[in-house]
């Protein structure tokens, strides 16, 4: 700045270095320390969550690199400006070579004389903007041709306000690079008065914030794209509970069926969700009076989660009451569902366990495609039904399913249940073993809804990983 613009400001006070020092010090080991949590995050990959948190540590990082330039520079003091052009006797002044290795060239000054019509630019100033240092530097009214066009008005605006009405300069603007490249330029500057208030000078300091608004605008997009797939999956959550509640029969209380008396079927279930997810899983049971007064019991549970597994899990549902109205018999309805899986356009894999119990003569016949069998409660002892053959649903093409049958007493207890009642870590033997165990309590209950909950009260503070339904149903007296 020439000393007649500069006589009545005070002497700046250069900074004490040892302070400068131990705050570019600290700034490194905080940047070490975000530079690691960052190597430490779950890679990049398609998770927009993930995405969004790379891109914070990406800005924390970009902003403590700066904030060390900015120090290292207050320390250092400013940089060498451009060498003027020198006369053609007058020997070379040597340029002090700018630091590309070094964010400091990330920031730049500049000064317009009114009077003179001359104009001063820092050689990182130069740099930024991609000019020849050997170049005179642009007057006021030759800076706006860098310009994008867009932006021009924005910064006429502010040299204007700065000139004429003395504001301060405080604003950004995206320059055009020889090579065609685009640059944000922020811009802080103020208007040098001379005695008589008017404008004699303006100067500035232009600061490179292109790396920085690329990262806050990943930032906001990926903050966005999270956003909408929150949305997305609320949607979806919303629409498989719709779902799921308008298929499965009610679980909050004792199911009814139309048939009473003795032999009949006094029924009750319950749905508990996953703790670890918010989507909806495949798991589904069923109750279902058939003519003649036979009932239909079953649970099932279909691979997967959200709209598409639910919708799934209604459709296998329909098919089977469908076909049980009909008359089919378990081990053909465990083979038209598998059919029935196999030819879909989105391939799943299921488990389910059908019963068909005949009120008349208390007989179960049943079938099962992969699931635990159902649990039968005698007399405060309690024991595993004999599996007959039958893989998983949509395994394989024409798939055999067996079939058995049990004559049942007054009072028995039927338990059928899907695979995430109990936490993955015990094995199915254990899981079964869990049950069995409640012999006792189901004994002493007075009712099949006082069963269910005592299966609840075992297991439903459990932090399982998948849904799980039980279905308990008690021969009446």
């Amino acid at each position: 700045m020439p000393s007649h613009l500069s006589a009545d400001r005070p002497a700046a006070q250069p900074p004490r270095r040892g302070t400068v020092d131990a705050l570019i010090s600290q700034t490194r080991r905080l940047r070490g320390d975000v530079d690691a949590v960052r190597r430490d995050a779950p890679p990049d990959g398609t998770d927009p969550e993930g995405r969004w948190q790379r891109a914070l540590y990406d800005l924390a990082l970009h902003q403590l690199k700066d904030l060390d330039g900015h120090l290292a520079q207050l320390r250092d003091g400013p940089a060498e400006p451009a060498a003027p052009e020198a006369a053609p006797d007058t020997p070379a002044v040597p340029v002090v070579p700018p630091r590309h290795d070094s964010l400091l060239s990330r920031v730049g000054s500049a000064e317009w004389n009114l009077l003179t019509d001359e104009a001063s630019w820092s050689g990182e100033l130069y740099q930024i903007l991609g000019r020849d240092p050997a170049a005179p530097p642009l007057t006021l009214d030759e800076l706006p041709s860098l310009v994008l066009d867009e932006d021009r008005p924005k910064l006429t605006a502010m040299v204007t306000d700065c000139l004429i009405d003395a504001k301060r300069i405080d604003g950004e603007f995206r320059i055009v690079l020889p090579d065609g490249g685009v640059r944000t330029v922020h811009m802080m500057g103020e208007p040098v008065l001379d005695d008589d208030g008017s404008t004699a000078s303006m100067w500035a300091v232009l600061r490179d914030v292109s790396e920085l608004r690329r990262s806050q605008r990943a930032v906001s997009e990926t903050r966005d794209s999270l956003q909408r797939r929150r949305h997305i999956a609320q949607t979806e959550h919303r629409l498989a509970v719709e779902l799921q509640e308008a298929v499965l029969p009610p679980w909050r209380g004792s199911l009814r069926l139309p048939q009473h008396g003795p032999g009949t079927l006094e029924l009750a279930a319950h749905y508990l969700p996953s703790a670890t997810s918010a989507l909806i899983g495949g798991d589904w049971y069923d109750a279902l009076e058939l003519p003649g007064g036979e009932s239909l019991l079953s649970v099932g549970d279909l691979t997967g989660r959200g709209v598409t597994v639910t919708s799934g899990m209604a459709m296998l549902i329909g098919a089977l009451r469908g076909m049980a109205m009909a008359g089919t018999e378990p081990s053909r309805l465990m083979a038209c569902l598998n059919q029935l899986l196999d030819t879909t356009v989105q391939p799943a894999l299921g488990s389910a366990v059908c019963c068909r119990y005949r009120p008349a003569t208390r007989t179960l016949v049943w079938a099962q495609a992969g699931h635990p069998a159902p649990l039968l409660f005698r007399g405060g002892t309690g024991r595993a039904l004999t599996s007959p053959d039958g893989v998983l649903l949509g395994a394989t093409s024409g798939a055999v399913y067996g079939q058995a049958e049990v004559t049942l007493e007054q009072g028995d207890l039927l338990l059928l249940h899907t695979d995430g009642l109990v936490p993955r870590r015990d094995s199915r033997t254990a899981a079964v073993q869990r049950l069995l165990d409640l012999a006792p309590r189901f004994g002493e209950a007075r009712s099949a809804q006082d069963c269910v909950r005592t299966v609840v009260e075992e297991f439903g503070e459990t932090e399982r990983e998948d849904d799980a339904c039980v279905l308990v149903a008690r021969v009446s007296s």
